[in-house]
């Protein structure tokens, strides 16, 4: 089937392709439930050379930029207590890690996490972490633009290959809470 975005022919349901994605988000498809069926989670082979949204985009057509949505995952800090957490935005934005995440966190201090911290505890590859199958305990802060989105193209858990999913469906993912303002410009 063609993709509902980009320039991709050839977009997979993602339970009929779960060997192609990581254990985590393999497992998330597999449990999926909510509104939106999981065969409308789709997946698009793509070059891992070209994963990070820059390169992407040049190769993948411009308008995807305001369809893209990056996952990042930042430590939250307060006292002795770090919290994991995922945020998610449009690729034409950046997180207000300062502002919007750590209120929401009640943190202290809020920083990237490392990448050895953020692939280890997601079990995802650096450049493709996605919001689906992220543990269970972690917060997942999802802009209110990526939600309104009609599709939005997100990393796989690998480098190598994409998800193409209705923007709603990230509101409904394990810990979510939607956000305004958490990508600014």
């Amino acid at each position: 089937m063609r993709a509902p975005i980009g320039d991709f022919d050839n977009a997979v349901p993602a339970p009929e392709c779960l060997d192609l994605l990581t254990e985590p988000v393999a497992a998330a498809v597999r449990a999926w439930q909510g509104t939106v069926p999981a065969d409308q989670l789709l997946y698009v082979d793509t070059d891992p050379e070209i994963a990070d949204t820059a390169v992407f985009v040049e190769n993948h057509g411009r308008e995807l930029l305001d369809r893209s949505a990056n996952c990042v995952i930042v430590a939250g800090k307060r006292g002795e207590v770090t919290t994991l957490a995922a945020c998610v935005v449009l690729s034409a934005t950046r997180v207000d890690v300062n502002g919007a995440v750590r209120r929401h966190l009640g943190s202290r201090k809020v920083r990237f996490a490392p990448m050895d911290t953020a692939t280890g505890e997601s079990g995802m590859e650096y450049g493709g972490i996605t919001p689906i199958g992220l543990p269970a305990d972690w917060p997942v802060l999802v802009d209110a633009a990526v939600v309104d989105t009609e599709w939005v193209l997100v990393g796989s858990g690998r480098r190598r290959g994409k998800l193409i999913v209705p923007g709603k469906a990230f509101a409904q993912l394990p810990g979510a809470a939607v956000l305004e303002g958490l990508g600014v410009s």
